[in-house]
């Protein structure tokens, strides 16, 4: 079997579906600094932790590398255009976005399926993409519905056919 080209694998990924979130944290100066992920994913319950990845060229990969401290909000179904926001290549994602601090200081938003506040726990390279493992110290969560990504499109949760 051969390896798959690029093309391939992205269209293979894009079959699986995933929740969105936007991950923060702030900068040396104290500047919100945030984007859109899905590669957010559990890796434990005790200690509790958790994992995002960002690509070694993003803007935010020093900010990130450097914190103490970040945050995920997991967006609801409300939620796409701010995930849309902090998925494009705006200067300044944060301007006229409303947004609180968390205990640590980091932005999180209102209205959100769930949210973590973490410490960053550990960073790992793995190929063009920095994984970033937190540990969590304070969640929550809504009933509100998830954002969900899947084959380049978002969506919202139904029940399958055959359980309803």
């Amino acid at each position: 079997m051969a390896q798959p080209n690029s093309e391939l694998l992205r269209k293979a990924l894009r079959q699986f579906s995933t929740g969105v979130v936007i991950v923060t944290t702030v900068n040396d100066q104290g500047e919100p600094i945030g984007l859109t992920a899905n590669s957010f994913n559990s890796v434990s319950l005790t200690p509790p932790l958790v994992l995002w990845s960002l690509n070694k060229k993003s803007k935010s990969l020093n900010a990130f590398q450097a914190a103490k401290h970040f945050a995920i909000s997991v967006l609801s179904s409300e939620q796409m255009n701010l995930a849309a926001r902090f998925a494009a290549p705006i200067e300044n994602r944060f301007e006229s976005v409303e947004f609180n601090h968390s205990s640590s200081g980091m932005p999180l938003f209102d209205n959100c399926a769930s949210w973590f506040e973490c410490t960053s726990s550990s960073q790992y390279e793995g190929g063009d993409h920095i994984i970033f493992v937190g540990q969590v110290i304070s969640c929550g969560c809504s009933d509100r519905l998830p954002l969900l990504y899947a084959r380049g499109a978002y969506g919202v949760p139904a029940p399958h056919p055959e359980v309803a």
